[in-house]
């Protein structure tokens, strides 16, 4: 199975992004943290899947991104790649797995590579970072950046309100961004920040933007897999469309078994042995 819109079902890779961006083809990307949504994704004909450090968030409760760990994201990680055939898989670098330094930064960054499978990492930070990009590159590892609004950076910034909204800001995203480019990142992340600034990035670099909270002139967009379902509640940012109410769907279903099982109504002898 290709999946619903895509006719070409050979494994999406970091050229293949790259391709896109060239042809004018939008890049769709989703979140996913476990084998059995992945899977389903997968099936569904997504470009790529984001094995995110929001586990912290959507699979564990936390409030930020900054408890989760490489043994963590690394169960993520295979996790997902089991259930996958076609998308490209790039998996989050967690907060303090590259910010202490080079050295650090490419010996973790190995290590999920190694043991998760996955096809690429993602790192989040600009010209504060790219030694440590520069060091995980020349390890042979692919890497997506990530500008705007970086929630490892929640604690600096303060809030997750809209990044680059002014002009010095602005100015050190756009540099940050070519900056990515030049060392050879193979794609770019941006989160909430300004459309206009998003389509100027986009129109002056070669790689692919994803954007989420970008605006729609981004090559491709991501959004959370447990957001976009609806199986999450009070987290309504206006970058977010539901396409689905899983959240009301699941708890009637439940709701219909316990009370099945309360009647007595199920099992019923045709389910049992």
């Amino acid at each position: 199975m290709a999946g619903y819109l895509v006719s070409d079902n050979r494994k999406v890779t970091t050229h293949r992004f790259i391709e896109m961006k060239q042809k004018g083809e939008k890049i769709s990307m989703l979140t996913s943290y476990d084998f059995t949504t992945a899977r389903i994704v997968d099936a569904a004909g997504i470009d790529g899947i984001l094995v995110g450090d929001s586990a912290s968030n959507v699979m564990a409760g936390n409030t930020t991104t900054l408890p989760m760990t490489v043994d963590q994201m690394i169960y993520h990680a295979q996790s997902v790649v089991r259930g996958v055939n076609r998308a490209l898989v790039v998996c989050d670098m967690p907060f303090g797995s590259y910010q202490v330094d080079r050295h650090e930064g490419v010996k973790n960054a190995v290590r999920i590579m190694k043991e998760s499978g996955c096809d690429a990492l993602k790192l989040e930070g600009g010209v504060e970072i790219v030694d440590t990009v520069k060091g995980i590159l020349d390890a042979g590892i692919p890497v997506m950046a990530h500008l705007g609004l970086t929630p490892q950076s929640i604690n600096k910034f303060g809030t997750y309100a809209v990044r680059a909204k002014d002009e010095r800001e602005a100015e050190k995203l756009v540099s940050d961004a070519h900056l990515l480019e030049e060392v050879g990142c193979f794609a770019l992340v941006m989160e909430k920040v300004p459309a206009l600034l998003a389509e100027k990035v986009t129109d002056e670099l070669k790689i692919p933007t994803i954007g989420i909270g970008a605006g729609g002139k981004t090559d491709g967009q991501i959004l959370v897999v447990a957001d976009m379902l609806g199986m999450t509640q009070g987290f309504s940012p206006r970058f977010l469309r539901r396409y689905a109410n899983l959240y009301d769907v699941m708890t009637d279903a439940i709701g219909s078994y316990v009370g099945d099982v309360k009647s007595g109504d199920f099992p019923k002898a045709e389910e049992s042995y």
